[in-house]
This record gives structure tokens, C-alpha cells and sequence, in this order.
């Protein structure tokens, strides 16, 4: 999906494609490894389910890192990301898949907002807002 963008910012109501996450045990303890969290239940089944999960559970930040994808995937390139703001619903436990889908809420130049969202077989996993300035590719000149 990357780069769908091609030279128009999209107008409000526009709909991205969904992006389809397969959330496997290994993402989830990776992605909390790569972001330096360490509590016990993104990582050990047992310890989380001693907490009262029944496994083991993504972190926040991989999940924003997730959303964060999700947009410079669909805009490739021309996408600079200014301000994500995300709120968590369901947890993603191993084998669950998280399908995320977007909506452009606001596009006024080259600043766009997109509403996205992230589903699981729990429910909604993630809401949130994302705000970018969409950057028109330098055109070669032909000398």
C-alpha cells in the first residue's frame, strides 16, 4: 500500500484502505523490547496471567507505532507525521488480527487529519487522530 498518494491531498470523507496486522507473540514482546518496556506482561504468559490477563498483551507505544505506519504507508514519502494521538480500547493478545482503517476528517492545504481506528475479534482495540502535512513530490526537470 505504499505511496497511494499522487499529488492531491485527499478531501475530507475519504476513505484509506485497511491495513490488516496478524498480532503474533513475537511482534508484541518485540515491539515492547524495541521500546524499552519491560513490565512483565508483554512478555512472560505466566506473570500476565497472574495479573489477570489470560496472555500476554501489546504495549501502547508498538501499537502507535502501528498507526504511525499506517499513514506513511498509505502517503509514502510525501508524508511527514505531526501529532498522533491515540486512545486504547481491547487489548491485541497473540493470534488476534488488528484491522486498522482511516477517514479524513480534515484536509486544509497541506495538512490533513485522518481519524483511524483498529479492530480486533474483542472490539475496538484503538481510536485515535493523526496529523500530517502531506509534502507534493519534487518534480525532475528533463535537462
Amino acid at each position: 500500500m505504499t505511496g497511494a498518494w499522487e499529488n492531491a491531498v485527499p478531501e475530507p470523507g475519504a476513505q484509506l484502505p485497511p491495513l490488516t496486522v496478524p498480532v503474533t507473540r513475537t511482534l508484541i514482546v518485540a515491539g515492547a523490547i524495541a521500546s524499552r518496556d519491560y513490565q512483565d506482561v508483554h512478555h512472560d504468559p505466566e506473570l500476565a496471567r497472574a495479573k489477570g490477563s489470560p496472555d500476554v498483551f501489546m504495549n501502547i507505544l508498538t501499537t502507535n507505532g502501528l498507526v504511525g505506519r499506517y499513514i506513511t504507508d498509505h502517503f509514502g514519502a510525501a508524508a511527514v507525521l505531526r501529532r498522533v494521538t491515540i486512545r486504547l480500547g481491547v487489548p491485541n493478545y497473540p493470534g488476534d488480527t488488528m484491522v486498522l482503517s482511516g477517514t479524513v476528517t480534515e484536509a486544509d492545504g497541506d495538512t490533513v487529519r485522518i481519524g483511524v481506528r483498529g479492530e480486533n475479534r474483542l472490539g475496538t482495540h484503538v481510536t485515535g487522530t493523526v496529523t500530517l502535512t502531506v509534502v507534493a513530490p519534487a518534480s525532475s526537470s528533463g535537462s
